[in-house]
């Protein structure tokens, strides 16, 4: 995966998990988590899981099943508001920056330990730091250190410039971060599930970083399968592959107030269908992601169907280089103006969904209220494709088989209501489907696409998560590739993130929201729509998360 230009890569526009709000540089944040707390009602939960772990340790992981398993184990420096994208302290109860913001001071809890009895301190958060930076080999691949090379950048024994510079153990409980220059990203993105807080002591006995590639695939050592250790509410009771099951135990000697359950399991359902009727025999006590066509249905029958808040982008990419008419702003305008969005989401999407007029959720700072639209309008389509002297624009549709996302909770319904807006403007749809994982996506990252549909949930409150994403690295050049300003909109992204002063760099991300809809229009934005988790009348104290981003401490299950 090749880095950007000032050594700030980022994530693919294709996955999506976690999020936090942007601090400024004098941010500082004092802890509300109660230090105490009883737990005990006692219980098990079985959660049906729509995937297996890649493994078990989070900074070797990037897919939502493996995060949704660890994150009840692990903590993070800092972690989120529950319900909200808001930055709260975790294992750090308070931060601050010097003026140009390069180096952070993080105040850690007191009497915090690791599963294994590791205390948690200042040099365990070193230790972690220095191991993610240190990565050779196979664990250095941005296919298993995803998330440290689009967040950090390079390692140690490598030319790739990395964000991160050095950690220092200042006291016992402080610990001084520096970085090799500023980002407005820090440190809203070390809420990551990636670069959660892992024992020192467990990675040295069960040899962590004894990761090694096998063909396409990884072995990963007797750690990240058998020994997960961090400092959060549940502890790793096991994983029986036979049977597809997880088991987590309450932490008893957790820090903060202990989890209600005695018990965490997953249960791996792969199909949704499966998983809908595992919870109505009783097998399962909730699932994730069903179908929006069940919301009510699960309702009337006396399920609990939590809907978060939409905190995702559905978009129609476009790759210019495959099409020559694609090159031509008026013909992406006449594409953006033949589709009739606001149907889309009142017929096709989930309840509660909305119209997107840029490329992020309005609650994203520097969302910007006046940026040009396109209101659906066949006559002026086929207007701007005369204009642009393509009456008869032909184009290729792709969208995926074989797979849902919060974003794209119906593939083929999508495709089928934009290629009929398409065809109500006389452009000639060719439509193209591939499986998910059986090409779809390799294909679009090697430009083979024309128009296709794609997504994401935000990993944290930024838009540089969400635009810096899209187009801000040679990565994601599919969506640039063959256009003369390409390079322009990522400089001009990239110096957005360095821009020290808060409202100085609302207002750069603003001008470049409208640039977006008016000057380039790389894709054409389609909806925000709110994805739902439903479990039984039992379960009592889950709190949705507009990040996908559940813990399960606080549930109970009554009898």
């Amino acid at each position: 995966m090749l880095q950007s230009r000032v050594a700030r890569p980022r994530r693919l526009a294709l996955i999506g998990l976690t999020g936090a709000l942007a601090l400024s540089l004098s941010a500082c944040a004092e802890s509300e988590r109660d230090s105490g707390g009883g737990g005990g009602e006692g219980g098990t939960m079985v959660f049906g899981a729509a995937g297996a772990p890649s493994n078990f340790d989070p900074f070797y992981a990037s897919d939502g099943e493996t995060f949704r398993v660890t994150r009840q184990m692990f903590e993070n420096l800092v972690g989120l508001k529950p319900g909200t994208a808001e930055l709260e302290p975790e294992l750090a109860k308070s931060w601050e920056s010097n003026e140009d913001g390069t180096t952070w001071t993080f105040e850690l809890q007191e009497g915090v330990t690791f599963h294994d009895g590791t205390p948690f301190d200042g040099d365990a958060v070193c230790a972690n730091f220095e191991r993610m930076y240190t990565q050779t080999g196979a664990g250095a691949s941005p296919a298993l250190a995803y998330y440290w090379v689009e967040n950090f950048g390079g390692f140690a024994d490598t030319d790739a410039p990395s964000l991160y510079e050095s950690c220092e153990a200042t006291g016992e409980t402080t610990v001084e971060l520096t970085l090799s220059r500023f980002t407005a990203d820090f440190p809203t993105m070390l809420s990551q599930d990636s670069f959660a807080m892992q024992s020192p002591g467990a990675m040295d006995e069960h040899k962590a970083n004894d990761v090694k590639s096998q063909g396409d695939s990884f072995v990963f050592s007797d750690y990240a399968r058998e020994h997960p250790t961090g400092t959060g509410p549940f502890t790793f009771g096991g994983y029986d592959e036979a049977n597809g099951t997880i088991t987590l135990n309450r932490n008893d000697d957790y820090w903060g107030e202990k989890a209600k359950l005695n018990e965490l399991i997953f249960r791996i359902i792969p199909n949704e269908t499966a998983r809908k009727q595992a919870l109505e025999a009783g097998d399962i006590d909730g699932y994730d992601f069903p179908s929006p066509s069940d919301w009510a249905a699960l309702e009337e029958a006396g399920y609990t169907v939590e809907i978060r808040d939409p905190f995702n982008i559905l978009y129609l990419g476009i790759t210019q280089k495959n099409n020559p008419a694609l090159k031509e702003l008026k013909v992406r305008q006449a594409l953006a103006h033949a589709l009739d969005r606001e149907t889309l989401v009142s017929s096709v999407m989930p309840a509660d969904s909305e119209v997107a007029k840029q490329f992020y959720p309005p609650t994203v700072d520097g969302y910007a209220d006046d940026v040009q639209e396109y209101p659906h309008d066949p006559d002026k389509a086929r207007d701007l494709l005369a204009e642009a002297g393509y009456e008869d624009l032909t184009v290729e549709l792709w969208y995926p088989t074989q797979v849902t996302r919060p974003y794209l909770p119906n593939p083929e319904a999508v495709f089928g209501a934009l290629r009929e807006d398409l065809e109500a403007a006389g452009i000639t749809v060719e439509p193209v489907s591939k499986p998910w994982a059986g090409g779809y996506i390799d294909d679009i990252e090697a430009t083979r696409a024309q128009l296709f549909l794609l997504g994401w949930t935000g990993d944290y409150n930024s838009p540089n998560n969400f635009i810096g994403t899209f187009f801000g690295t040679p990565e994601n050049q599919f969506y640039t590739a063959g256009s003369p300003w390409g390079d322009d909109l990522a400089g001009a992204l990239d110096d957005a993130d360095t821009i020290v002063d808060d409202a100085e760099r609302e207002t750069a991300y603003q001008d470049i929201n409208r640039d977006l809809m008016s000057e380039y229009l790389p894709a054409i934005p389609l909806s925000h729509s709110p994805p739902a988790v439903v479990v039984s009348p039992e379960v009592e104290g889950l709190v949705p998360s507009p990040l996908t981003k559940e813990e399960f401490s606080t549930v109970t299950i009554s009898e």
